[in-house]
């Protein structure tokens, strides 16, 4: 038996005044509600109320626990409320984690709208190249760039970005244009230290690895190497004509995604805060334009 069910029953045909004004504002049979009393008297060991044909009314030790029984289940129905509202409202301290260069250039607009939308929402934004664990970690949110290795995550789009090839004019003019992938394996190629993209970029190693993107752009630019580098980061230097782009057969395509952990229950800060950054980045997001 419920204990708490058959608390709520008992409370509810006290304040009614009987057991079939009690079933209908619980929505349950008269048989059930007036069962779910007397099983409470006979695990209690104790008559809490008086019954007669004609009327009902509380004994001493029934009025004492009443009163008892009434404040746990308006507590119980009180808790319950906020947690409703708690899950429909967003609230609270959201952690997002995003890399360093897209987080600059893209993501400050859109959070700010958000906090505008959503004042009682607090946001902790992490600008890093690391990729970290959100579950670990303790994030909400994370932004990533590229392709996505098989996850537990669930991953919202929010547009393209693929990963090429740049070199600046200098170092092509010196070294020469590659035009497949035995001429790139001649030259230095500057990666992302945690990327898995190496066969399609034709080497295995680098002189220059790093987990930030303007590291390796900086590099190119100085005409010191080739650098993978996303279509966003690398396209100021392309129409700067301090870059080009090269090999495009050897672009890896893939994305920009905001990623959560599966949950049955997603909170309401992190449902509107994936919703709201794809009502930003699309149909068109502004590193495409």
């Amino acid at each position: 038996m419920d204990t708490l069910d058959s608390m709520r029953s008992f409370v509810r045909v006290v304040d009614t005044g009987g057991f079939s004004s009690a079933a209908r504002e619980l929505g349950l049979p008269k048989s059930t509600v007036s069962r779910q009393v007397s099983r409470l008297e006979d695990r209690l060991g104790v008559r809490l109320l008086n019954r007669t044909t004609r009327s009902l009314s509380l004994t001493d030790v029934g009025r004492a626990y009443y009163e008892r029984s009434r404040r746990i289940v308006e507590d119980v129905d009180e808790a319950e409320l906020a947690v409703t509202r708690l899950s429909d409202h967003p609230t609270g301290l959201l952690r997002v984690t995003a890399p360093l260069t897209f987080g600059q250039d893209f993501l400050g607009d859109p959070i700010a709208s958000f906090l505008a939308a959503n004042p009682d929402v607090d946001v902790e934004v992490d600008l890093s190249d690391r990729v970290v664990d959100l579950v670990d970690d303790g994030y909400d949110c994370a932004v990533r760039v590229g392709k996505l290795a098989d996850s537990s995550m669930v991953a919202r789009k929010l547009g393209p970005a693929n990963i090429g090839l740049y070199a600046s004019p200098a170092f092509l003019e010196r070294h020469g244009t590659p035009s497949d992938e035995k001429d790139l394996r001649q030259l230095e190629v500057f990666q992302y230290s945690f990327s898995r993209s190496a066969n399609a970029t034709g080497v295995s190693t680098s002189r220059l690895r790093s987990n930030n993107g303007e590291v390796l752009r900086e590099a190119a630019v100085a005409g010191l190497g080739v650098a993978q580098l996303p279509g966003f980061m690398a396209a100021p230097s392309v129409q700067k004509g301090e870059l080009v782009p090269i090999l495009p057969s050897l672009t890896s395509t893939g994305g920009v995604y905001v990623l959560y952990p599966h949950n049955r229950h997603l909170s309401a800060k992190v449902r509107a805060f994936v919703d709201h950054l794809v009502d930003c980045f699309t149909p068109e997001p502004p590193w495409e334009k």
